[in-house]
């Protein structure tokens, strides 16, 4: 990328170096089974180990993993930790991050959205592969490239919208020939929403669900540990009575929310919030069920 605009002007949000100091922490802040996170993991580091040396006639591999699942479970911060995971996995070797900003390659013009997403994969893309090293791209909220043709509508979609989806579909093949140094990773809240022929071409189609109880005392005690750090006597809270019954409350919530729920109880009584150190399991229980209310009210509506 010759500049960050110019970048940001092909439909790249960003582009970092990895491994990058900024996304250490994101693999573990996900809560999630270890061994789904090994298989993603493995999936990942099989990409640029065995995809540049095996025929794909022997192994179909696209070189793309999508992540599903509810919105909050962490996917987008899962993908970026992913991305800093396998390039710490290849010590010494040249990794770059290239996060697609897709709302920015729509247009209302005929033709331009599917020129813009050639653009994106054919020049953007392929120039950072041919730089040599290791690129990884993030396809965040993947549906706005690859809408279900099969669910579109002309009258109400524009065929634009179809052609962007059918540039998505030729650009991918292209690039999985020409770049084995290549790695998609796309993710969407909305898989029914995602067309089926590029569901197809990913090597791993993997859920991501929501929290468990014992991921959601995991995540409330976390962020309740993060808070002790500046606000000392919160350290209690995980140990006293009541703690249980608000983690139960939690279930069913994403981790985006649960650690809302602690940000949203310090707003319960104002004595809290001028003095945050008083925090108590009565003011987690009265947010985390106000959070629930609220959940409830959004599935009904």
């Amino acid at each position: 990328m010759k500049s960050e605009d110019a970048a940001q002007a092909k439909g790249i949000h960003q582009s970092r170096k990895l491994p990058a100091p900024e996304l250490a922490e994101l693999w573990d802040s996900i809560v999630l089974d270890p061994a789904i996170k090994d298989q993603l993991l493995s999936q990942a580091v099989v990409n640029f180990t065995v995809r540049p040396k095996v025929a794909r006639t022997v192994l179909p591999l696209h070189g793309a993993i999508l992540l599903v699942g509810p919105p909050g479970t962490g996917k987008t911060s899962l993908a970026r930790g992913l991305a800093q995971r396998t390039a710490e996995s290849f010590k010494g070797s040249r990794f770059t991050l290239l996060e697609v900003d897709a709302h920015a390659l729509g247009s209302s013009m005929m033709g331009k959205t599917q020129k813009a997403v050639s653009d994106l994969f054919s020049q953007s893309i392929a120039e950072s592969a041919m730089a040599g090293g290791y690129t990884i791209v993030l396809l965040d909220e993947v549906e706005t490239l690859a809408a279900d043709r099969a669910k579109l509508s002309l009258e109400a979609n524009p065929i634009d919208v179809h052609r962007a989806t059918d540039a998505v579909l030729v650009q991918l093949d292209a690039l999985a020939e020409q770049h084995a140094n290549l790695l998609f990773v796309a993710t969407s809240n909305f898989p029914q929403a995602v067309d089926s022929a590029f569901t197809s071409r990913c090597d791993l189609v993997l859920e991501i669900p929501l929290p468990n109880k014992a991921a959601c005392e995991q995540i409330l005690a976390s962020c309740l540990e993060g808070l002790a750090a500046t606000f000392a006597p919160i350290r209690r809270l995980p140990a006293s009575e009541g703690f249980s019954k608000v983690v139960s409350e939690l279930v069913g919530l994403d981790g985006r929310t649960i650690r809302k729920v602690v940000a949203n109880a310090l707003t319960v009584r104002k004595q809290v919030a001028l003095r945050p150190e008083e925090l108590t399991m009565s003011d987690l229980l009265e947010a985390a069920r106000a959070a629930k209310a609220a959940r409830s009210v959004r599935r009904s509506s």
